[in-house]
């Protein structure tokens, strides 16, 4: 009972300090972008979006499913650790390299010479991160994230100044890839300083073959991801042009924001801790289930009130040259509630060890979510925005057939968890898109009364249901504050 209850106190720390982590550096990445978009061009933004699939596919090959593999292994040892930190270094080298000789052919695929020597600029950001990876994931596993939280804030911080001096002076997309290369390379000066953790020039091939049996499938699936996550990049440069493609990007990373905060805290946090009661399957479907309740009580209503204020946040936050981008978002909002989903369920596969069944469930996924893609292409760039809802839905569906199996968890009851908090941010959703269309406002007044009344709407309407999920996460937060 006190090993519980010490582990629910760290993973209560290791939530707040991870979600202020993510929540700063998240802030300080989109007011530096709030100010770079209105700094430069759509084109300009477009044109560095063509290599996010490549870079993509090669920071993942840099990690190699390695991370995820000493985070699960509850006893791994210093040589697993310099072992890790050595592949990786070299798969930074080679990846960086490769990238760097494909860059001609990258430039002709899509016809932009300036295309060469940025991607050797984002290749040296890839190797850079690689040599503070193995720092990082020692940080997670002590659900320690106070100095990753510092370190990040310090780069986001420097590499966003830099980025916003760089276009003042006319640099254009050149301010873009410096801010890439500066937040690398200052997170990992920062990371070497903080951390105490040095590698031995040892290499060990069991250590390697061990960790690799299970980061391997973990690395087929995150590639697979990436790939598809990406691919939008690759159809709509190609087939549209990087204006479109700018346009679709700012949509989707704007709807990203809320949904990477959530995700990404919770991706850090909750596959330690449900590894650590992997033993436990009564534990950890009870922490399932508290997380999911509590992450879609945050998430819903943001994805339902940036949905119908889609239009005026686009116009506010970038300008009005934005604008074509905000029909996306609002269909991108509903790919974004399912998210978070995504998340816990697949956690609970790599938290019980399941890597293998993980990659075979991201083969079949991303199968139906290419086919899905590749049919949206055909309708533009709505079309594939579409496409993402669609499989969204899906998606979840699947991940969720195996914590059925697991935990006895299922896609219906966890539906029913979520269910009254869904309900109550679709009548707030309704309310505000009626609202806002009778009063006639300027656009920063109208987006200003969107935002006040939801969140009032959104409460009353949780005090008259009354939500349970609320009075939970205020129990368990007084309790927090009472030890």
């Amino acid at each position: 009972m006190a090993d519980s209850t010490s582990l629910k106190k760290k993973s209560l720390t290791a939530v707040v300090w991870s979600g202020m982590d993510v929540f700063i550096r998240q802030g300080v990445q989109f007011g530096v972008s709030v100010i770079l978009a209105r700094l430069l061009t759509p084109d300009e933004f477009g044109t560095i979006a063509l290599l996010y699939l490549f870079t993509g596919i090669a920071g993942i090959f840099i990690d190699g499913g390695f991370s995820s593999a000493l985070v699960k292994k509850q006893n791994a040892t210093h040589d697993d650790e310099s072992t890790v930190f050595w592949i990786n270094l070299a798969m930074g080298v080679l990846v960086a390299l490769s990238l760097w000789f494909s860059a001609p052919w990258i430039s002709s695929l899509f016809g932009y010479p300036i295309l060469i020597p940025l991607t050797g600029m984002l290749a040296l950001s890839l190797m850079l991160n690689a040599m503070g990876s193995v720092h990082l994931v020692l940080f997670s596993k002590r659900l320690d994230f106070k100095k990753p939280m510092i370190i990040s804030s310090v780069a986001a911080v420097t590499s966003g100044i830099l980025a916003i001096v760089l276009a003042m002076k006319g640099f254009g997309i050149w301010a873009l890839a410096w801010q890439a290369v500066v937040a690398s390379l200052v997170s990992t000066i920062m990371l070497w300083i903080l951390s105490p953790w040095r590698p031995a020039f040892i290499f060990s091939i069991d250590s390697a073959r061990g960790l690799f049996r299970f980061g391997s499938y973990l690395m087929l699936s995150a590639l697979l991801d990436i790939a598809y996550c990406r691919i939008y990049s690759l159809l709509i440069g190609k087939f549209y042009g990087v204006r479109e493609l700018a346009f679709y990007n700012r949509a989707d990373n704007t709807k990203q924001i809320p949904a990477d905060v959530l995700s990404k805290t919770l991706s850090r946090v909750v596959f330690p801790v449900f590894s650590a009661a992997a033993d436990d399957k009564e534990k950890l479907r009870r922490g399932v289930r508290q997380v999911l309740r509590g992450v879609m009580l945050i998430n819903l209503p943001i994805m339902f009130g940036l949905m119908v204020t889609a239009e005026d946040v686009i116009h506010v936050l970038f300008g009005k040259k934005w604008l074509p981008a905000a029909e996306a978002l609002e269909v991108l909002c509903i790919a974004g509630m399912f998210w978070p989903l995504h998340v816990v369920n697949l956690n609970v596969l790599k938290a019980l060890g399941h890597s293998n069944l993980f990659f075979r469930l991201e083969v079949i996924k991303k199968i139906i979510g290419t086919s899905f893609l590749l049919a949206g292409t055909f309708y533009g760039v709505i079309g594939i925005a579409w496409s993402q809802a669609a499989f969204g839905l899906i998606g979840f569906v699947i991940n969720a057939h195996y914590t059925k199996i697991y935990l006895d968890y299922s896609a219906i009851k966890q539906i029913r968890d979520f269910l009254a908090v869904l309900f109550i941010s679709a009548l707030m959703a309704i309310t505000v898109h009626f609202a806002e269309s009778i009063i006639n406002l300027r656009v920063y007044e109208a987006l200003a009364l969107q935002v006040t009344s939801g969140v009032a709407v959104f409460f009353v309407l949780a005090a008259i249901f009354r939500l349970q999920v609320i009075i939970e996460v205020l129990q368990l937060v007084n309790r927090k504050t009472a030890s």
